[in-house]
């Protein structure tokens, strides 16, 4: 079937173009959405007719959707869900999970323009387009955890789906304990230093041990004979 778009559609064409699609994408989309019209030749002339309202249209939420991709573009969500010990969620997170998630968010967004091939299922960390224009374009992360605390570990990178051990879990806990001692900066600063292996740890017995064996004995003189 050939139709005249009446907007700018990816793969198929701009505003005003005439193209030959499939009967059924035309019937099921182009057509019921108002996004396409039948190329007759009165539609032709009734397309002619209002290209110049049409163009001002687009425009004007062309500029509408700007406004809201520079307000929600690389923004993160967090969803929490319960889920198994592997991470598989007891449910799902729709399309309408996430537009919901916006709306709250002062976002109002239809289901259709969230580009999520299909409900996310397990817990983790997933990025999510929005079609907010057929000429503007967005994406937000979305984290699915059990947690606020299992969602911050997700963002640092951990696979939260590995069992930890006890001692992961002591390490984690005093970690967490001892960020609530720096000025958030100072928090986030030291964090990315531990992750990339420029800190020393200390030996067990903690800061005291350590410098304790480099302290020279009380009253023994250092000697040649010592040296």
């Amino acid at each position: 079937m050939e139709v005249i778009l009446l907007e700018r559609i990816g793969k198929l064409g701009q505003m005003g173009d005439v193209v030959r699609v499939k009967d059924g994408f035309a019937r099921n989309f182009l057509l019921p959405r108002g996004k396409a019209l039948r190329a007759t030749t009165d539609n032709k002339r009734r397309f002619a007719e209002m290209r110049a309202e049409l163009q001002a249209r687009n425009l004007e939420t062309k500029g509408e959707a700007g406004k809201l991709a520079g307000k929600l573009d690389g923004k993160s969500y967090v969803v929490l869900r319960q889920a198994s010990e592997a991470g598989q969620l007891f449910g799902s997170v729709s399309t309408r999970d996430i537009a919901a998630l916006l709306k709250d968010d002062d976002a109002e967004i239809g289901r259709s323009q969230i580009m999520l091939n299909a409900p996310i299922k397990t817990i983790g960390q997933y990025k999510v387009p929005l079609a907010l224009h057929p000429e503007v374009e967005a994406a937000i992360t979305v984290t699915v955890a059990r947690s606020a605390d299992e969602a911050e570990r997700i963002a640092h990178g951990e696979d939260v789906t590995v069992r930890r051990t006890d001692a992961e879990e002591k390490a984690a806990a005093a970690a967490t304990a001892a960020e609530a001692m720096f000025e958030p900066e100072a928090a986030k600063t030291r964090r990315g230093r531990e992750e990339s292996g420029d800190m020393v740890a200390a030996p067990p017995g903690g800061a005291e041990t350590a410098a304790a064996a480099t302290k020279t004995p009380k009253g023994k003189k250092k000697t040649s004979k010592d040296a």
